[in-house]
């Protein structure tokens, strides 16, 4: 049996073991140990793609951030109105979360113990203030509210859709992507735009 294992073994299947054995366990009480009876492999055969458990949370958390970064890269994130390519931009973070959702949870939970969770964390506020920076651009051009104060809204936007790991689950048998995507747009935007 771990024979088998060993030939479907790929850094990518090592990574995704790692993102749930991190999810499970907490980094910090994930030992290399608990990497490699988890994947099948023998701890050598970890070391022989990554130099430890940090290259992987790197890896992992890198994962999430390409990801939502890429959000700002994308063409209605760039063009148009602030209100509107906030509005995209919101919808998207939603779509990454629930598409990366392992990746994101992981990166939602570092605390800033390690290099790379400082550079997940810096990288996060990074993020955070471009979309900030959006808001205030929709606030003024006339299109959100300005009454409510950009960090507080920014934090309650960004709660909201970081919640959605915490009861989250790709069953099939829940609200889709969509709608939870369309659930989100609705409830921020329904209070923030303002009335025409």
């Amino acid at each position: 049996m771990t024979t088998a294992k060993r030939d479907t073994y790929t850094p990518d299947t090592l990574l995704s073991v790692a993102v749930r054995v991190f999810n499970e366990r907490g980094y910090d009480g994930t030992s290399m140990e608990h990497l490699s009876k988890a994947a099948g492999i023998s701890k050598s055969s970890i070391y022989h793609h990554v130099a430890g458990k940090e290259e992987l949370l790197r890896r992992a958390v890198s994962r999430a951030l390409d990801g939502l970064f890429g959000i700002l890269d994308e063409e209605h994130a760039r063009v148009g109105p602030a209100a509107e390519r906030l509005e995209y931009v919101v919808r998207r973070m939603v779509e990454v979360l629930i598409a990366e959702l392992p990746y994101v949870t992981l990166l939602l939970r570092v605390r800033g113990n390690t290099d790379t969770e400082r550079w997940a964390l810096e990288r996060r506020r990074d993020f955070d203030h471009r979309v900030a920076d959006l808001l205030k651009a929709a606030a003024a051009d006339g299109d959100v509210r300005g009454d409510v104060e950009v960090r507080l809204v920014t934090r309650l936007v960004f709660g909201m859709i970081n919640s959605i790991v915490e009861w989250y689950r790709p069953d099939g048998r829940g609200m889709s992507e969509r709608e939870v995507a369309d659930a989100v747009v609705q409830l921020a935007f329904g209070g923030l735009r303002k009335a025409g």
